[in-house]
């Protein structure tokens, strides 16, 4: 405590000890559970307020992690017992936007959907949108390079990040990457820094790249099928065409049945799959044309389109349908999207084998699924089961030649699987740039690789 107070003196109110603020700050939306309460939470206010707890945490050798709004699905922001959280929530301002370089200069606590509507106020948009864009912040969307349902046309979180301001874990504070469109200085530290899950270093700022919001009109397709492996031999024959679609997802029987039951949309049971499709462009209804009668060649049984976001309705809501349904462990693998259709073909044998329902929506145009296991009871009997189903779905995105995480991370629930993908000397290597950067291992230790 003594060495808490130390902090608290030179940060004052910023840092918290209050037993409900320490619990209220250990666990993230994951299933991970913390060992205990950390010994204190900063609330950052600042580049330098981030600075000095990482210096005295350093001093103290006390392990860090780092939280935006508590989001992430991997146990990445979970506390350590007597360690610190740094939490970058207060650090929401955006202090630039730039249209014409489209570009945006914020701090790693905005929210993710307030970007997007900053932007929108130039006619630009921040194309990454995670499901939870509403509450997520930037900070944590670069930690864990997340994705979204845009990401099948303007990629991932990585491809939107021009530089980063990064506090490292001897306090100093770098710039990397650059404003503009090319630059080939030194390394490419940008890249290393997003998705490294806060082990490397802490991002408080960043530079974003913004896009022309899309013009022409909004259509979207819904189409159904007999199989989940027919609507992913679409997606493959979709992908491999002339048209790009701005989202496409994908939701199995046991997905679109349990939307049906806790947030009706009209949807029809009666299939194996939905595949919901959505172009915004001047020739939008031509390219849902294309991209619906590729469905019909691939078996689809009934094919509709609309104006408007209307048929995505349901697949916006499945996350929060499947909440609803109750207690469940979730799942983030990706395969090739020509390994689609064998993929859902797997999850159906191992669901059968194992006795054991796996509803699962996918961010179909990218080859990203979410699988889950619904589990009957609280028991650590009956989450030991599920996360042997899981590992089982992880294996199979393996041989596929797909990989463990599309967009969740690693964080503390998946990296004892990381073996799994990366051969030793590979793993070795990611040790070593861990070790470059934070000799202590104060930063995130024993999550991200």
């Amino acid at each position: 405590m003594t060495t808490v107070q130390e902090l608290r003196r030179q940060l004052g109110h910023r840092v918290l000890t209050d037993p409900a603020d320490l619990a209220r700050y250990s666990a993230d939306a994951s299933r991970a559970i913390p060992e205990g309460l950390p010994a204190a939470i900063l609330a950052a206010r600042s580049t330098a307020d981030v600075v000095a707890g990482v210096q005295w945490a350093a001093r103290h050798q006390v392990p860090v992690s780092v939280r935006g709004a508590g989001t992430g699905l991997a146990g990445g922001a979970v506390a350590y017992e007597g360690g610190l959280v740094i939490s970058l929530a207060l650090m929401d301002a955006i202090p630039c936007i730039d249209p014409d370089n489209r570009l945006a200069q914020v701090q790693a606590g905005v929210v993710t959907a307030d970007l997007d509507a900053a932007a929108a106020e130039y006619g630009l948009m921040y194309a990454p949108d995670p499901a939870s864009y509403r509450q997520s912040t930037i900070g944590g969307n670069i930690a864990t390079n997340a994705g979204g349902l845009r990401c099948v046309k303007y990629g991932v979180t990585s491809d939107s990040v021009a530089g980063l301001e990064v506090v490292l874990a001897n306090g100093d504070v770098i710039s990397t990457g650059a404003k503009t469109r090319k630059n080939v200085a030194g390394y490419d530290l940008t890249s290393l820094f997003v998705g490294s899950e806060g082990t490397l270093g802490i991002v408080t700022g960043a530079t974003l790249r913004l896009h022309p919001r899309p013009a022409g009109k909004t259509v979207t397709f819904r189409a159904t099928f007999p199989s989940a492996a027919s609507a992913g031999k679409a997606v493959t024959a979709i992908m491999g065409s002339s048209v790009v679609p701005d989202v496409m997802e994908l939701m199995d029987r046991a997905s679109v049945r349990i939307v049906e039951q806790f947030h009706p949309t009209g949807l029809s049971t009666d299939g194996a799959a939905i595949l919901v499709g959505q172009f915004i462009s001047p020739t939008s209804e031509a390219d849902a044309a294309v991209a619906a009668r590729l469905c019909t060649r691939a078996g689809a049984t009934d094919v509709e389109q609309a104006d408007g976001d209307i048929l995505l309705e349901a697949r916006r809501v499945s996350g929060k349908a499947l909440d609803a349904r109750g207690l469940r462990a979730s799942s983030d693998v990706a395969v090739p999207i020509s390994r689609l259709a064998e993929m859902f073909l797997a999850l159906e044998q191992i669901g059968s084998a194992n006795n054991v329902e796996i509803p699962t929506f996918a961010h179909a145009g990218d080859g990203n699924l979410h699988p889950s296991v619904v589990i009957g009871d609280e028991s650590p009997e009956a989450y030991a089961e599920a996360e042997r189903i899981l590992d089982l779905i992880t294996d199979q995105a393996i041989l596929l030649g797909g990989t463990i995480s599309g967009e969740h991370g690693i964080g503390s629930l998946k990296v004892g699987s990381l073996s799994k993908q990366l051969e030793p000397a590979t793993l070795a290597a990611h040790r070593l740039v861990k070790s470059a950067f934070d000799p202590l291992g104060i930063l995130t230790p024993g999550r991200g690789v």
